[in-house]
């Protein structure tokens, strides 16, 4: 009997000492729940507003609760007396080695990220990244997609992209196409370029400003180097490229221009 009262006194005494520590650990653990969940919404609520892309929201408001609630588990059982010491310890050096093991991956996730929030480019634009050239098709957590004018699929790791030289020649709503258009030295220069000014003129795809340009680039071994540059939106590029290169070479001939080929004069003497 004494045992057993000894029992029942320790117990009471231990429910003393722990019941306060233990109801305040679940009070705590039940609000810092409901401010986690409340901030996990506000997160992605602000995100949403902002139009920050749609795969980034999901993975940042969920990296954020996993976290904060693991914070909040490990606090609480320190509330309670448990020893976290050597917990906290082991999480440490387990995400020491899963952060060594996918740094190439954690690399094109911080990469990715910063494409979503500073958005260098967007679906759509043409670009130059990676000595790659292409229409972005679609931008992920940790890939870009390109769809290059061959329509060949182009898959980028984001952290390369982030950390290389990025051309965005959507940005501005303009390119400039650049052509050459080679003339023999006996034909007249200024009906060239007249002839090659009134293409660029008629072309309906070819933008008023700036205006476009056709001016000698290059005296060259066996020709007079005509630079002909207009200005075109984006999705237009290839269309004139092709359009002013056939509509020039039909209109030079027209106008009895030479377009020389490559030759070499020799000189025989008996």
């Amino acid at each position: 009997m004494e045992d057993y009262q000894d029992l029942v006194d320790k117990a009471y005494e231990m429910m003393l000492i722990y019941a306060p520590k233990v109801v305040l650990a679940i009070l705590v653990l039940v609000i810092g729940m409901w401010i986690i969940n409340r901030f996990t919404k506000a997160t992605r609520r602000i995100m949403t507003v902002r139009s920050v892309n749609v795969s980034l929201i999901g993975f940042v408001s969920s990296l954020a609760n996993l976290g904060l609630k693991a914070l909040l588990l490990v606090s609480v059982a320190g509330m309670i007396g448990i020893q976290t010491t050597s917990f906290i310890a082991i999480l440490g050096a387990a995400g020491l080695a899963i952060g060594l093991a996918l740094q190439g991956t954690l690399a094109n996730f911080a990469g990715g990220v910063m494409i979503l929030i500073f958005k260098p480019y967007n679906v759509g634009d043409l670009i130059k990244a990676q000595g790659h050239l292409g229409v972005v098709k679609e931008i992920h957590i940790f890939v870009t997609i390109l769809l290059s004018p061959e329509s060949k699929t182009i898959i980028i790791p984001n952290g390369a992209i982030s950390n290389g030289d990025i051309t965005n020649y959507t940005t501005e709503g303009k390119i400039r196409v650049d052509m050459t258009f080679g003339i023999s030295y006996e034909s007249n220069i200024k009906t060239a370029k007249d002839v090659l000014m009134g293409i660029l003129t008629a072309h309906p795809k070819v933008l008023k400003e700036p205006a476009p340009f056709v001016g000698v680039s290059e005296l060259a071994d066996s020709s007079v180097n005509l630079a002909v540059r207009p200005h075109v939106k984006p999705k237009d590029y290839w269309a004139v490229y092709f359009d002013v290169y056939e509509s020039g070479k039909i209109a030079l001939d027209e106008a009895k221009i030479t377009i020389p080929f490559p030759q070499v004069d020799v000189h025989m003497d008996k």
